[in-house]
């Protein structure tokens, strides 16, 4: 089996999603939030899930070597969420997204593994920038977006969607000035 990059923040191990997350996938990405602002996956039971991430998730990382990562919280190894870095289809580069379970929500765990995530990007796996898409409506999104220093770009549409999506954009040259400061 390939081993991927592992990080840590103070408080959540950030790991590469896998198959011992089933039951965690199968209720995080049908949680209001995520149905709502990401999109139902139709993923229903122990069988959907483990084709989701086989499909989605395990064959991003055999191809990019990153992706989606599940967060565990290190003090009792709860599953709290997930951050990654995503290839997309319809958007051109890579989207930094997260996405928690609603009981966790508001305790800064999308902030902190998300920054890690960000800084992965550009020192890990050298990307030249990263792109996130979110509703017009997603408030919460947007502001965590630009804590982490993504900048709105504009208005776009995905293949096969009519839903006018915001775009943010974090450039390594732009990266490397926060990091300065």
């Amino acid at each position: 089996m390939l081993s991927y990059l592992e990080f840590q923040s103070e408080r959540l191990l950030i790991r590469p999603t896998n198959l011992e997350d089933i039951d965690f996938i199968i209720e995080l990405v049908n949680t209001p939030k995520w149905l709502k602002y990401i999109g139902n996956r139709c993923v229903l039971n122990e069988s959907d899930a483990t084709e989701y991430i086989q499909n989605k998730v395990i064959s991003q990382f055999k191809r990019l070597g990153y992706g989606n990562y599940t967060l565990i919280r290190k003090e009792d190894g709860v599953k709290v969420g997930s951050a990654g870095l995503y290839d997309r289809e319809g958007l051109t580069g890579v989207d930094i997204g997260f996405a928690l379970l609603p009981q966790y929500e508001k305790l800064g765990y999308a902030f902190e593994s998300s920054c890690i995530v960000r800084d992965a990007a550009f020192a890990n796996f050298n990307l030249d920038y990263i792109g996130a898409i979110t509703t017009k409506d997603n408030k919460d999104s947007q502001a965590l977006l630009e804590r982490l220093g993504l900048s709105f770009w504009k208005n776009i549409n995905l293949p096969n969607d009519d839903e006018e999506l915001q775009f943010f954009k974090l450039t390594k040259a732009d990266w490397a000035t926060i990091q300065t400061k």
